[in-house]
């Protein structure tokens, strides 16, 4: 689907999303809890739906029931994990977080699993789990590329280390299961551990759900095992990743207000407030988060435990002034796209002045872009930054492969046009 965007400034209130983040962390341990729980406020997306599919096919029931929230979903979940008796077959979609925080689930499930998934997913680094699976004896068998992945045994309580400059998704997958297991377990990181905000938010879900993890700040985790989740019911918070979008269109063009978001958020991509402050953002703070048109000036702006705002950030850097440098961001080359090319690239036909480095950008703010045709990289993130570039534009901007929106926020387009965005759908 291309989407065919008039520029116009955006104006108005919208109601985030859920943290998609937070959403997969709270199904995870409700589906790991003996009894029912309810997970509230979930913004359903190709993502979250492919976390309950993975945790349905491992034994928890999991259904859609009235939300309490406009607009939103609820899930009723009944945990327990079984073993199917055969090997499964599980499609993990284009979802790096599904794939990577239910490797061990499946493990523990005691099943046999044959793990699927599409687009760049089959591409992405597992090889910090296959050094544990060497470790401690887990069968293992990928394709070249990486998926299909089989997955065979079970994981013993002991010592487990993992190399913390790659994604904090592997601590997630290990410390959401390690408490389960018989005994007592170390997690170490070989490196400085990238993403902190990331490992503090599972620590957040777990102890919601009353499991314990003893964590020195550092690179060690302590976690006690034979522990239980709790059952209940628990409600997500707005996302602050989906929020960045519109909050760097409210600078660039008419007030915008962020609904349903949490003050002091265990969310890292809280910071793209105070990011946009330092660069010169006027932003108000009450029961909700309003921006305002703003002169934005270049600054350097240290993206390691914020990697999701890169294509935001870019763009509101290349409709400012002076320049930016992006640094510490070699890691979202590995996300759905290379997207410190991709947001380069596209910013860079449409007027933009950016110029890549290994691990970041260096964007000289031009003010205004011209418009014209550019490309959605199949990545949520860049259709999204684009289209609040749009604003900023002269003439209308194409953007191709619009569609892949719906692996986060489907409602996307909804709420642009919400916010006074003009678009049609090209034929």
């Amino acid at each position: 689907m291309n989407i065919r965007i008039t520029p116009t400034r955006l104006h108005g209130s919208v109601v985030v999303p859920s943290s998609k983040s937070i959403g997969h962390r709270e199904l995870i341990c409700a589906a790991l809890a003996q009894g029912e729980s309810v997970v509230e406020n979930i913004s359903v997306s190709q993502d979250i739906e492919a976390t309950c599919r993975l945790l349905q096919a491992f034994g928890a029931s999991i259904e859609e029931i009235p939300s309490a929230y406009e607009g939103r979903t609820a899930y009723r979940v009944k945990g327990g994990l079984t073993k199917q008796g055969e090997a499964l077959t599980v499609d993990c979609g284009e979802s790096g977080s599904t794939l990577r925080f239910l490797i061990p689930i499946g493990l523990y499930s005691g099943n046999t699993v044959v793990y699927t998934g599409r687009g760049q997913l089959v591409k992405r680094p597992l090889e910090p789990y296959y050094r544990i699976f060497d470790e401690h004896g887990v069968s293992y068998k990928p394709t070249e590329g990486g998926l299909p992945l089989t997955v065979e045994g079970c994981l013993q309580p002991g010592r487990y280390a993992l190399a913390g400059d790659v994604s904090s998704q592997f601590f997630t997958g290990l410390l959401v299961m390690l408490p389960l297991l018989d005994g007592d377990s170390v997690l170490e990181s070989t490196t400085p551990l990238e993403s902190l905000s990331y490992v503090t938010m599972t620590l957040d879900c777990m102890a919601r759900h009353g499991v314990d993890v003893q964590w020195d700040g550092g690179r060690l985790f302590h976690i006690p095992g034979n522990q239980q989740y709790m059952a209940g019911t628990y409600a997500v918070e707005g996302d602050y990743s989906q929020a960045a979008f519109w909050l760097a269109a409210g600078t660039l063009g008419h007030p915008v207000e962020c609904l349903g978001l949490r003050h002091s958020s265990s969310q890292g991509d809280e910071v793209i407030v105070s990011i946009l402050q330092r660069m010169g953002a006027v932003i108000g703070q009450t029961d909700s988060i309003a921006a305002h048109p703003s002169q934005l000036t270049g600054q350097v702006i240290d993206v390691e435990d914020c990697p999701d705002l890169v294509p935001i950030l870019a763009v509101a850097a290349s409709c400012g002034q002076g320049t930016t440098h992006i640094i510490h961001g070699a890691r979202v080359r590995l996300k759905e796209c290379d997207r410190l090319h991709a947001i380069a690239t596209e910013l860079n036909k449409i007027g933009g002045c950016v110029e890549e480095e290994p691990d970041g950008l260096i964007i000289c703010g031009v003010g205004a872009l011209t418009g014209g045709r550019v490309s959605g990289w199949n990545d949520h993130r860049i259709a999204m930054a684009l289209a609040i570039a749009s604003q900023r534009c002269s003439g209308e901007l194409v953007i191709e492969g619009a569609e892949c929106v719906r692996k986060s926020y489907p409602d996307f387009w909804q709420d642009f046009a919400k916010l006074g965005g003009i678009y049609r759908v090209e034929e």
